[in-house]
Formats: C-alpha cells, structure tokens, sequence
C-alpha cells in the first residue's frame, strides 16, 4: 500500500521559501497545483503554490513578502524531475507570468484522456485508482482570503497529497496501453506554448445570432457588444470583479439585439441583475441610443470578412485526416487523438509535408507516429495538393 505526505508546511516569508525549495529539489518526482482568486477579482493573482513530494507537503502564500514563485524556477525548468499535474493548461499560464517555464511535465487529466478513461476529473481518478475521497467545495472559493480557513487549507493540501502516486499509476497505465511517447510529446507541447494570460477581455468576440439580422442590424448589434464590453471592463476594474460577473456575454449578447430603450426592458434581458441596472442601467441605455442613431445615419459600417487566397482542398485534407486516425486508432485500440492530436492534424491539413522527412520537422509528431503512420500519411496527404483559389 502507498503512504502519503502527512500534514502540510505554510510556506509563508522568504526564509521558509528557501527552506522549503532546497528539500524540493532533492525530490526527483514532485506534485503542483495552484490556487488563484480567478472568481473573485477583476485579474486573478496566485495566491498559492502547493508542492508535494512523498514525504512533504509545501504551500506556498505567494500573496505573502518574499515568497517568490521564481525561486522554483530551476526546480520547475529541469527536465529530469517530473512534475505530475492534473489539468496543468491554466497552471502553467499563470507561472508563465510569475517568471517559471515548466519541463518534465506529466499531467494526470491529459493522459487520462488520451487513455479513453470515461471520467477525467483528480476526485474521479483519486478514487477510481487509489479508493480516496476528495471534497471539491472549495473549488470557486476565494483563495485571497488570509487567513485561510482550515478547511480551504485542507483542500489545497489535498490536491497535491495524492498527486505524485496517482500521477505514476497513470504513467504505468500510458505505458501499458502503448502510449506514454504519444502522451508525454503532447506535455511537452502544452509546456513549450504556455505563455502568460492575455490582458482581461482581449479575446473578446461577440456571440450573436447571424441568423434573422440584416447586415445593419448585425453591424448595429456588433457595435454595441464591442461597446458594452470595453465599459464593463472599465466597470468590472473599478470594483475588481471578474467581467462576467460584471455583465457576461449572454446579457450583453441580449441587449446587443433586442435593443432595450428603458430600465423595465434592461431588466428583462437574460442574465442582468436588477443591481447591475440601478448602478450602470442609465449607461448601458445611452451606449444604445447613441449607436442605433448612428445606425439609421447609416453610420455603421457592416462586418466585413477578411478574405485571401483559399486553399480548395484544405478541408477535403483535414476530413481524411479524420478519417485516417479513426481508422489508425480503431486497429491499435487507442483513441483516436493518440493517433493524431487535433494541433498535429490542423497542421498537417495547414501545410501538408510532401515527404517522410519533411514530416520529421512537424512539431510533436514523434518517432513512433513516424514508423507508424509516416508514409502513410504522405501519401493519404499527395491525393490532396495545396490548391489556392
């Protein structure tokens, strides 16, 4: 039976920052998870920073002095230490921006999805695989909060307590059903593109229903989106709450097509709280008026579609593709994403390689998808030549 780390170090001032990355890096396998205050403010901060190994457990306050994220870096940089995480995507974003790139990565949640497992959740596979229990209450909780409750504190230490024996039973389970390579290329993908958040709302694109609105009334609803949306950022900053729960995008999705003209309307549309219209109702009703007279000014002008050459067989490559890897995964009894992960896929179908060893230079395809499926794949790839239009 496997014994796990007992209790948990508060990591707290710089002195014990130190302290505690010197016992880490004496580990060759350790745990990480992190905890931000992403449902509570308007720019999520780091608050902590949990590591575990098989005898410890570290949490790290990184809101407190001195302790610094990037005294792990070289810890976190090193190849050689496994790092176990479970669906490390956003994890890694936020240590991008604190200064830590990641390498050695193993992540618990991506293996198990490429292992076709039907639940991907840590409490799924804790219990699943180890007959362990975990709570996940605390899982939109506010970890800004100091101090932090025990129970909050519990939680946390918990993610990482199991992680590191878990993480190595998924690791056997890879490798048993002939995929670690496949698994741990994509890993290191997922670390080499990590790349620090974008600014709160750059990404922003209106959702609206193309469907019953004439160019104008499309042009006039896309307006208003972009307007509501650079105000609830200016609103959403100003009381430091995230944007959505400022205004999300269904509400102002709403609002950019029915138009409401009063406070009665605005309170009707979906998702808009009679708060919300008391303090910023007048305002959202001016951006309105303003951009439907600029509307029947016909000062709007229509969405229009960047278009350049198109590539006639891009599609007919990428639905072979599809194809390709059901058929590939079928024989191997994988999942089809074994075969070829979607970045694979889309750049195949992007820029097909005309040969087995130009298909050596696609990222992340890997030696045994080579032997497996190289020159297959050239010639699946040939039957569809770039053909711009």
């Amino acid at each position: 039976m496997p014994t796990y780390p007992q209790g948990a170090v508060d990591v707290v001032d710089a002195a014990g920052a130190q302290s505690a990355t010197r016992t880490l890096e004496e580990a060759r396998e350790v745990a990480v998870d992190l905890e931000a205050d992403s449902m509570h403010a308007f720019r999520a901060r780091l608050c902590f920073l949990q590591l575990a190994t098989d005898t410890d457990i570290f949490l790290f306050d990184t809101l407190q002095p001195g302790v610094d994220a990037r005294l792990l870096a070289p810890l976190m940089a090193d190849p050689a230490r496994t790092k176990f995480f479970h669906a490390a995507q956003g994890d890694l974003q936020f240590l991008a921006e604190a200064g830590v790139r990641v390498q050695g990565l193993f992540d618990t949640h991506r293996a198990a999805t490429l292992l076709g497992w039907p639940k991907v959740g840590l409490a799924d596979i804790a219990r699943e695989r180890l007959g362990v229990d975990l709570p996940k209450e605390h899982q939109q909780s506010d970890f800004s909060i100091r101090p932090l409750p025990p129970a909050m504190r519990e939680y946390i230490a918990n993610d990482v307590r199991y992680l590191t024996e878990l993480g190595r039973q998924v690791r056997e389970a890879c490798r048993e059903a002939g995929i670690l390579e496949e698994v741990l290329l994509d890993c290191t993908r997922m670390c080499d593109e990590a790349a620090a958040r974008p600014d709160v709302g750059a990404d922003f694109k209106p959702k609206l229903p193309r469907a019953g609105l004439n160019p104008s009334q499309l042009a006039l609803a896309n307006a208003v989106a972009h307007a509501l949306h650079r105000k609830r950022l200016e609103w959403a900053e100003k009381e430091n709450v995230p944007m959505g729960r400022m205004l999300s995008n269904m509400a102002m999705g709403d609002i950019a097509v029915k138009l409401p003209t009063n406070p009665r309307e605005l309170a009707r549309m979906a998702g808009v709280r009679g708060s919300f219209v008391r303090t910023y109702g007048d305002e959202v009703l001016a951006i309105v008026k303003e951009l439907l007279e600029k509307s029947r000014r016909g000062e709007l002008e229509p969405e229009r579609e960047q278009k350049g050459p198109r590539d006639a067989n891009r599609r007919k490559r990428e639905d072979a593709l599809k194809q390709f890897r059901v058929e590939k995964a079928t024989e191997r009894k994988v999942t089809p994403s074994v075969v070829l992960p979607n970045p694979i896929l889309d750049a195949l179908a992007s820029q097909p390689p005309k040969s087995v060893e130009e298909l050596t230079a696609v990222p992340y395809f890997g030696e045994k998808r080579l032997q497996l499926y190289g020159q297959a794949l050239i010639e699946l790839l040939a039957q569809y030549p770039v053909q711009n239009v």
